[in-house]
């Protein structure tokens, strides 16, 4: 692999992009240790730059660093597992109730669309992937509430190290569906509590499939 260009952000923050990916595609299995001297040539830079993008993982959780050891790709346990769930469960469905709130008619025409387009990613199992993500991250982004909306996406990047998704199990990406139906109702129904009710019901399920 050539040389990595500095443009159009600091170099550490693309050798991060590139190892989360690697990480998320299972190139970097949870569990293995990154050897820094490989990559560094892999990709044509120094270990400065490498070292500054393990620092960056390691505060998303997907790198653990061990003294003396070096970094390894976080194993995430059947509790930090369980952890997650209930922390998302809890943020999502309160940014969720406030989006049946306070949406606008725009706002909420969106969110319908991207259901329309989750509909339609079958069978293209990643598209569903992508499309559910979206939608979920829309719904915080509409929150308003840029703290909220950090901690959820990090404790996504932790989620995405699960080895056994939920959505990978048989029938999963089905019920999935069905519940985001019901979480769209709720919303256009503008129903606070309700929305929240399914959108917690939602991680509910999926911690159950996961585990």
């Amino acid at each position: 692999m050539s040389a990595l260009s500095l443009a159009p952000r600091a170099l550490y923050e693309e050798v991060a992009e590139l190892l989360r990916q690697r990480i998320f595609k299972r190139e970097l299995e949870p569990g293995s240790w990154i050897d820094e001297l490989k990559i560094a040539e892999e990709y044509g830079i120094s270990r400065t730059p490498l070292r500054e993008a393990l620092k960056v993982l390691a505060a998303e959780g997907l790198v653990t660093m061990k003294v003396r050891r070096g970094a390894y790709v976080t194993e995430v346990s059947d509790k930090d597992l369980a952890d997650v769930y209930h922390l998302l469960a809890l943020l999502e469905s309160d940014a969720a109730g406030v989006v049946a709130q306070r949406a606008s008619d725009t706002e909420l025409a969106e969110l319908k669309a991207l259901h329309a387009d989750l509909e339609a990613a079958l069978p293209d199992r990643d598209r569903f992937f992508a499309v559910n993500e979206r939608f979920h991250m829309r719904v915080l982004e509409i929150a308003d509430n840029r703290w909220r909306e950090q901690m959820v996406a990090d404790l996504r990047k932790v989620m995405k190290l699960n080895r056994h998704n939920s959505l990978f199990k048989t029938g999963r990406i089905d019920e999935s569906l069905a519940e985001h139906r019901a979480i769209m109702a709720a919303l256009l129904a503008r129903n606070a509590a309700l929305t929240q009710q399914r959108m917690h019901e939602h991680f509910q399920n999926g911690l159950e499939a996961a585990a």
